[in-house]
């Protein structure tokens, strides 16, 4: 009997050619001003469907799974460092560029006036002071320990709704607009002489799970409060959103696979009946100023790495860049002390980071390299392999993508990569619900993450925590807390036998 990815691959290869013969189905979404693409052959197109069929022959490796980003592919260090080198198929002058860009990554930020006028800018308010604070070794951020209110790799996203803010050229676009005194993310820190924006709170209930086998699991369920508001009050709409800062590999490879590989497994009306409905965001890009496919974020709202980058420049530290101008950051025009203090843009400079260092840090993010998997042959990985598929999971973390061929990106073009995500929006039921909406993801939906490296998240970032909030603390977890269209997977996985439930986590932790 065939798998339900199986028939949803069968009628993707279907719907991949009704998109390439009739264009665009909403504005703009198969549009990628980002990237140089050379066409693809009739033939390439050919031997990219066989490819990328889902794997049904469990009992060996598939042919190049241990490569998951192809020949960008990394060897494993058995180091924290191990999200941190380059693409294994870097250029020596590209490597150099990269390592330029890892500087620009790494670097401190510092108040206005300073001597040192490369690096001033700094806020007046932020959540962090470099982009390495938060993604701690290029790795997973983490929620506040117990008894530390240090939350510099996660903050709070707020926004209120607003219908008037939806934009038209995105069919159902959900319009929201920032808090009109805090914006659009809560910062926690600020220079002397400035307020700080809140002061994070979390508390966790226990929720014990039983699973087979007379297994118990604890979930924790957190109540968010943004505590000690330096501003008075949040708008009473206020929508508030946790995120803790994601891994940071293989992000130029998500954003070199084809727009309408992605769309053709958008199936909103859950057509083939098998409970998955995934559907794409498709967001505003600042950048090109038109409709695109959203590829970033916990919600894909921001469509390339460049955007996303400027945004956190912005957003994140207070750093003005070619995209977000404003030398302020975040500050509204409520907090008019932060908006009249010293920025980082006078003397020669345009912007607290130009054009050049932007795209540094663009080049470094897109070239973060994927380690190898390993312990592909293993019985007990491979089994784990069996379940993952045979559960569902694969009907979201879709396993492989062949990217773009592209002129100038030569680490990134045409190459089998093994992500583990589908890109799309999907209903991850209430217990993970933030209520709040992004461009055309509402307040249960999240973009499939890749899960390429995750097995590795213990070695680099030093915890196991996962999912937007960390709030899962160990893989097993994370898999406990999907509902909505992942409900029956989640059931399964409790249900089943306790060994195959370890392999499936074995399975996992070889990713």
């Amino acid at each position: 009997m065939r798998s339900s990815t199986h028939r949803k691959w069968t009628r993707r290869s279907s719907l991949f050619a009704a998109l390439m013969l009739a264009g665009p189905l909403v504005a703009g979404p198969l549009d990628e001003p980002h990237l140089d693409i050379i066409p693809r052959t009739d033939e390439e197109a050919g031997r990219i469907a066989r490819v990328t069929q889902p794997d049904e022959d469990f009992t060996k490796p598939a042919k190049f799974e241990e490569l998951p980003a192809g020949a960008a592919t990394v060897r494993v260090r058995n180091t924290a460092d191990a999200f941190s080198d380059p693409s294994g198929n870097i250029t020596f002058e590209n490597e150099l560029k990269f390592k330029v860009g890892n500087g620009l990554f790494r670097k401190i930020w510092v108040s206005s006036p300073s001597s040192t006028l490369a690096s001033d800018g700094l806020g007046p308010l932020f959540n962090a002071r470099s982009c390495q604070r938060c993604h701690i070794k290029d790795g997973r951020g983490h929620p506040p320990e117990d008894g530390d209110d240090n939350a510099v790799s996660m903050f709070l996203r707020v926004s209120i709704p607003d219908d008037a803010a939806a934009i038209t050229e995105i069919e159902e676009y959900l319009g929201t607009a920032p808090d009109p005194t805090y914006g659009t993310q809560l910062q926690d820190h600020a220079l002397p002489g400035i307020p700080a924006e809140y002061r994070m709170q979390i508390a966790y209930e226990e929720i014990p799970v039983e699973l087979s086998g007379g297994q118990v699991a604890s979930l924790r369920s957190p109540t968010y409060t943004a505590a000690d508001l330096g501003y008075g009050p949040l708008h009473a709409d206020a929508m508030l959103s946790p995120r803790v800062a994601p891994q940071m590999i293989g992000l130029g490879l998500l954003e070199a696979i084809p727009a309408a590989d992605i769309l053709a497994w958008e199936d909103p009306g859950d057509a083939d009946g098998d409970g998955i409905s995934g559907r794409a965001n498709i967001v505003w890009s600042v950048e090109y100023d038109m409709p695109m496919l959203g590829r970033f974020g916990l919600k894909a709202g921001t469509p390339t790495v460049r955007e996303q980058s400027a945004g956190a420049f912005a957003g994140d530290i207070g750093i003005s860049n070619p995209l977000f101008a404003d030398p302020f950051g975040e500050c509204t025009t409520i907090q008019d002390a932060c908006q009249t203090a010293p920025h980082g843009d006078g003397d020669d400079r345009e912007f607290e980071v130009d054009a050049e260092g932007l795209d540094l840090v663009t080049f470094y993010s897109r070239n973060l390299g994927v380690p190898a998997r390993r312990d592909v042959a293993a019985p007990q990985v491979l089994r784990g392999k069996q379940v993952f598929h045979q559960t569902g999971c694969a009907s979201c973390h879709r396993p492989k993508f062949v990217t773009h061929r592209l002129n100038d990106q030569p680490e990134q073009s045409f190459q089998l990569i093994w992500p583990y995500t589908d890109m799309l929006l999907h209903d991850m039921g209430e217990g993970l619900a933030d209520n709040r909406p992004e461009a055309r993801a509402n307040g249960r939906e999240w973009r499939t993450p890749p899960l390429w490296g995750i097995g590795l998240t213990g070695r680099v970032s030093g915890h196991t925590y996962f999912l937007h909030d960390g709030r899962a603390r160990s893989l097993l977890e994370a898999v406990l807390w999907h509902g909505g269209e992942a409900q029956t997977a989640r059931d399964t996985v409790a249900a089943m036998p306790p060994d195959d439930r370890a392999a499936l986590i074995a399975y996992l932790e070889s990713l």
